[in-house]
């Protein structure tokens, strides 16, 4: 990708301060705080759909992709299922760049 941010490279440049965040987050709130806080109200149940629209929308496009490239599925489903975001960020972290396999 000349020219362009590589996939690897943006993966960095999200985990870092969106892992950030998430920890901050945790420490204030823990996980089940995180989850309990969303379902307060009309907006939080609005922001869990919107989560969970964006994770299969990737997920579309993740699980094909790593069943070409030869890549095991099921960690970053699973980190998916339970992590959002973190689940295709570590995925393009790790085989963002890595090509067809062969």
């Amino acid at each position: 990708m000349s020219g362009m941010l590589s996939r690897r490279a943006l993966a960095v440049l999200l985990l870092i301060p969106f892992s950030a965040l998430s920890l901050y987050a945790l420490m204030q709130a823990g996980y089940a705080g995180i989850w309990r806080y969303q379902f307060q109200s009309a907006a939080g149940w609005q922001v869990i759909a919107d989560l969970v629209v964006a994770c299969v929308l990737i997920l579309v496009w993740l699980i094909p992709d790593a069943k070409r490239k030869g890549v095991t599925v099921w960690p970053f489903l699973i980190l998916t299922a339970t992590l959002g975001s973190f689940g295709p960020l570590f995925y393009l972290l790790i085989h963002g760049g890595q090509e067809r396999a062969f």
